[in-house]
């Protein structure tokens, strides 16, 4: 979530990239955090789920994925099917597990279908392995724990500028998925849903507010930054050229009162990321504010390290 009024700036972020300290084992802190948010189905919000069992085949998938390979890689290094794994990454002190996970990823953790876990926290950043993933087409696989093997010397983690550098391999350029064209509608119209029966959005009760309308010139900012985040590996308000989204906004000539951003990675629908920004309150805050009258919405597929969808959403209230 960002929003720019008055030059003042707040900002939210569930997953960064950050600098890294000394391996630790895996993080039990994450491990309760996801059994106390499925036990209480995050605040009440969410059906409540089953515990998951803390698997330690699931830690080391957990920390190949933080030691610098794909998620996917790292499951068929351990012998799991890749596209039965699921993973959430979150950057913050260990007593924050639980806020972080409720707002950025409560209903992947509390999804029903899951049945085990594992973690591993690399200085303030702790990746969390899920299994199996809902729909993956080998779900009769089995998570067993794996006998014993020698220590082996921990590969070095990769530091931010290679996480933020762009990729040496060659390929075609990342296009951003034409939302304006089949997803926006959508996504307009989940958000005017909202915004006409009002929302709780954490502690803060929002009334009913006018809709917004879709503004190409916000979709086609939104589309840049999405396109460059799944481009270059990041995953930030802020662009690798130091550029606000106010400042995105600005640069194609909308004469802006108020920007606001959500962004979001690994959601498969518009259904999804929406639902999700609803979930967390600074973003449900965005999406209610009575203030922003347009919008405009984008995705793209990532590459490289990461291969979900990168999304992003701008706001805006427009100068008369």
């Amino acid at each position: 979530m960002y929003r720019l009024l008055r030059g003042a700036v707040w900002g939210f972020m569930a997953v960064i990239a950050g600098l890294v300290a000394a391996p630790r084992t895996a993080s039990a802190d994450a491990v309760s955090a996801v059994q106390v948010l499925r036990e209480g189905g995050c605040g009440g919000v969410l059906p409540r789920a089953q515990p998951l069992q803390h698997e330690g085949l699931l830690d080391r998938v957990a920390k190949r994925w933080a030691l610098g390979a794909t998620l996917r890689s790292a499951a068929a290094d351990s012998g799991l099917p890749p596209q039965s794994i699921g993973g959430v990454r979150i950057r913050g002190p260990e007593s924050a597990d639980i806020q972080l996970l409720r707002a950025s990823s409560c209903r992947q953790v509390t999804d029903r279908n899951l049945r085990a876990m594992g973690a591993y926290r690399v200085g303030l950043e702790t990746w969390i392995v899920l299994y199996p993933v809902p729909g993956a087409s080998q779900m009769q696989a089995q998570v067993r724990p794996t006998p014993p093997v020698r220590p082996r010397t921990p590969v070095p983690a990769p530091a931010v500028a290679q996480a933020r550098a762009t990729p040496h391999v060659q390929s075609r350029p990342v296009r951003a998925v034409p939302v304006e064209a089949a997803l926006a509608p959508r996504a307009l119209e989940l958000v005017n849903e909202v915004r006409a029966r009002g929302a709780r959005c954490g502690n803060r009760s929002f009334a009913p507010v006018k809709p917004v309308t879709l503004s190409l010139t916000l979709t086609d900012v939104a589309s840049v930054h999405a396109r460059d985040m799944a481009e270059h590996n990041y995953f930030e308000h802020v662009d690798l050229a130091g550029q606000s989204p106010a400042d995105r906004v600005r640069s194609v000539g909308y004469r802006e009162k108020l920007v606001g951003e959500n962004i979001a990675y690994g959601p498969e629908t518009v259904d999804e990321v929406v639902q999700g920004w609803l979930d967390s309150p600074g973003h449900c805050e965005n999406i209610m504010d009575p203030r922003f009258a347009q919008m405009g919405i984008a995705v793209a597929p990532g590459r490289a390290l990461r291969h979900g969808l990168y999304w992003v959403q701008v706001l805006a209230e427009p100068r008369a």
